[in-house]
């Protein structure tokens, strides 16, 4: 069956265990890490341990490729990738997800697709690279990879899908999915309406369904085929206030998922013994932590 997983993307800034705990109710089947700053998120006990406790195992790894993690891991971009395989590889994940190199990238962007069957060779995953999309600036459209947004442009084995970012390139994600072929690893669940073509600059990440992008078309594409990937929601969710609201946008997407995959959904209810007392923010559980570990006077 295809696992239906949640990228902790979906919640950030909130923190890793938080992101099991609502994933677990909210019925899906398994989790993607991004890799921050947060330690949490580098630590391969520390997600085992978390993911174990709530039942969801860890199907792949997202590199630190966004510039809000310039420096995780340092800055040369080989080193994020071979550590985000180690990190894949010491807690079972099915994958890393990467980012084509910016383009200022020059010597990484030259050698990246020897890079990238190097690293899933030595860790032992599959190394999928993310389709991306054309930057505006100032109503600008400028050129932010190299040497290609898109991994169907690229010599790579593995790659991952994302609806919204396929949105932006106005392409349309069917098609793409059919284009990659066996190729086709690791799917981002979302949506998108708007098109850098036509102005657009932001990344959406709608719920599924909520878009233009041909979402259901594509799942039920993918189960006819029978295909063994991975599908991970990358919704953004983050900035709903309520957490009873982001529960429910995230029952939805797994829903939507499952209804269209011919797939049963169930919600689950908090684990027993679960901490009521769960610090939500990264920041709020690194003091929660340290406090924790100061002897008792």
């Amino acid at each position: 069956m295809i696992s239906v997983g949640m990228s902790t993307t979906c919640v950030y800034p909130f923190a890793v265990e938080h992101a099991f705990r609502i994933a677990r109710m909210a019925g899906f089947d398994s989790m993607e890490i991004m890799v921050t700053n947060d330690p949490v998120t580098q630590d391969a006990t520390k997600l085992l341990e978390i993911s174990e406790r709530y039942g969801l195992p860890i199907t792949a790894i997202h590199a630190p490729v966004l510039l809000l993690t310039t420096f995780v891991w340092g800055r040369d971009p080989q080193v994020k990738l071979e550590k985000s395989g180690e990190l894949a590889a010491a807690v079972g994940a099915d994958a890393v997800v990467v980012h084509p190199p910016f383009r200022w990238q020059s010597g990484y962007a030259q050698n990246f697709e020897r890079i990238v069957r190097q690293t899933a060779k030595n860790s032992g995953v599959e190394v999928a690279v993310e389709n991306m999309f054309p930057w505006t600036v100032k109503g600008r459209s400028m050129k932010a990879y190299s040497p290609s947004p898109d991994p169907l442009d690229l010599d790579v084995d593995h790659m991952t899908l994302d609806f919204s970012h396929a949105s932006l390139s106005g392409r349309d994600s069917l098609e793409m999915a059919m284009a990659m072929g066996p190729k086709l690893r690791h799917i981002h669940l979302c949506d998108g309406a708007t098109s850098a073509a036509d102005g657009a600059i932001l990344d959406e990440h709608l719920l599924p369904g909520e878009g233009t992008q041909p979402v259901a078309e594509t799942l039920q594409y993918l189960a006819s085929i029978g295909w063994d990937g991975n599908i991970v929601a990358e919704v953004n969710v983050r900035q709903e206030k309520d957490e009873q609201y982001r529960l429910e946008k995230l029952v939805q997407t797994v829903a939507f998922a499952r209804e269209h995959l011919s797939q049963e959904h169930a919600t689950r209810e908090p684990i027993e013994g679960g901490r009521g007392d769960l610090p939500l923010k990264i920041r709020q559980a690194r003091r929660h932590e340290k406090k924790s570990a100061k002897p008792a006077r």
